[in-house]
């Protein structure tokens, strides 16, 4: 049964799509919490990622001992020109907001990969409701952190009305996260670590559950 209750958290976040537009620049976060939500992307080294022109890595997912999905993605930010490959097949669309039907389930797949792999970017790319909460207890360590609430509202998006709840430490470093769908029925934490510095942009490259059985990491990873 809990082989079963892990596989569906996974589908779930693997087809968790918040925003088509996951590379806009706006956010409706209210004027109190835009600032803490700016200086957690600065801190993540946004300023940094505006200069890159190729960011590559592979996002993979691994339940227990078996790796259930693995895809490897070349993104130019500059151009927005999408390479997937996946099971070796390899596919490429340009994200100009004119998309087919197959560039869609491409896109689907790239919005979910990197709102992982850059979430406090999201923070202001897109277009979510901020609250703060000081001092609140994180979900798997215990620990008191600061955290965000970042809500999507019910319309647009691939799953519109979806929310995380996000823990950060006194350097504005993710440390955990509570994803939850919008039914209400279905959430999952998971922590963010192994950070590491790609020319100034901070990556967590590991994501875990509580009990270690699900992981979700980041391989061959290259910004330039």
């Amino acid at each position: 049964m809990k082989n079963l209750i892990i596989l569906s958290f996974l589908i779930i976040l693997v087809t968790s799509c918040k925003n088509e537009n996951s590379t806009k620049t706006s956010s409706s976060a209210s004027s109190e919490n835009a600032s803490i939500a700016e200086e957690i992307a600065k801190a993540n080294g946004l300023e940094n990622f505006k200069e890159m022109k190729e960011v590559d890595f592979t996002f993979n997912v691994r339940v227990q001992d078996t790796i259930r999905s693995q895809r490897s993605w070349q993104w130019n930010p500059q151009t927005n020109e999408i390479r997937l490959t996946e099971n070796d097949i390899s596919q490429t669309y340009t994200r100009d907001g004119d998309l087919s039907e197959d560039e869609k389930k491409i896109d689907q797949k790239f919005i979910n990969d990197t709102y992982w792999l850059l979430f406090p970017y999201q923070l202001v790319w897109s277009n979510a409701e901020i609250s703060e909460e000081k001092n609140a207890t994180t979900p798997i360590s215990g620990k008191q952190m600061d955290k965000l609430t970042v809500a999507y509202t019910d319309e647009g998006g691939y799953t519109p009305g979806d929310s995380y709840d996000i823990y950060y430490n006194d350097d504005l470093m993710l440390q955990e996260w509570v994803y939850k769908a919008a039914d209400g029925n279905r959430e999952m934490a998971t922590t963010w670590e192994d950070y590491q510095d790609f020319n100034g942009v901070k990556i967590a490259k590991s994501h875990k559950s509580a009990d270690g059985n699900f992981e979700l990491f980041f391989s061959d990873v290259s910004l330039q």
